[in-house]
């Protein structure tokens, strides 16, 4: 025991930074796509239809990003990367149209409840790792719980399959007031690769009103984070999107 207790003073703490100061150690993020101009219409054209879930909007010469269906799948940066800007960071969590932080008083100690709502379990596994030593919620003052009558925010992710439609209304309504919910990966927001069909919604937002939305396939932990720290108001959105 004793041996373990000097190789951690050794060693050092360990833990994220993040948010007093910024996150710059490597792997944190795989960054995102954020369109660019290009000299031909034809090259823009060409961009746009490598992506999958049409995340890619060509406006005549020029080629736009809709975070909410990309799924990072990196061929617009493997087929033209020195032509597609790149986003790095990981600060992607922003409030809806009619989202909004917590009040104060209930801000200070937030407990979380996770949904899975039919997620493949990369965006599960992401929220595992906010919990983890090096990301630590908990010294935020965040802490998971497992059932939603002692919730403050919920965690969603997944396309919203038909099996779990009934499942996610009742843990928001079993939810105390105020409550916020928080729709993780581009699955819960869209449906991503799913899309809407007979199996799957295509995203959480017509079944539970949806606060933050955390785009990413899978969104990295730290982007998971930000979108936590919104909700408590201890954190900003991103410079260039307009906080509600």
């Amino acid at each position: 025991m004793t041996k373990w207790v000097w190789k951690g003073i050794r060693t050092g703490v360990k833990t994220t930074a993040y948010p007093r100061r910024e996150e710059t150690a490597p792997g944190v993020s795989p960054g995102r796509p954020a369109g660019r101009q290009f000299a031909h219409e034809e090259d823009a054209r060409a961009m746009a239809s490598l992506c999958p879930t049409g995340a890619l909007n060509r406006i005549k010469d020029e080629v736009l990003v809709n975070h909410g269906h990309c799924i990072t799948c990196f061929r617009c940066r493997e087929q033209y990367p020195l032509s597609i800007a790149w986003e790095e960071g990981f600060e992607w969590a922003e409030f809806t149209e009619k989202g909004c932080r917590l009040e104060r008083p209930f801000a200070g100690s937030i407990h979380i409840r996770t949904v899975d709502a039919g997620a493949c379990g990369a965006c599960m596994s992401e929220i595992k790792q906010i919990t983890g030593p090096y990301y630590n919620i908990h010294r935020l003052g965040f802490f998971m719980t497992p059932t939603p009558r002692a919730a403050d925010v919920l965690l969603v992710s997944g396309p919203l399959t038909e099996h779990t439609v009934g499942p996610l209304r009742k843990a928001y309504e079993a939810m105390a007031s105020p409550k916020r919910v928080i729709a993780v990966g581009t699955c819960a927001l869209s449906g991503g690769p799913f899309g809407t069909g007979f199996a799957c919604r295509g995203g959480i937002g017509e079944t539970v009103p949806v606060d933050i939305e955390v785009p990413g396939c899978p969104p990295p932990p730290l982007a998971i984070l930000h979108a936590l720290l919104l909700a408590a108001g201890k954190r900003t959105q991103a410079a260039g999107k307009g906080e509600r």
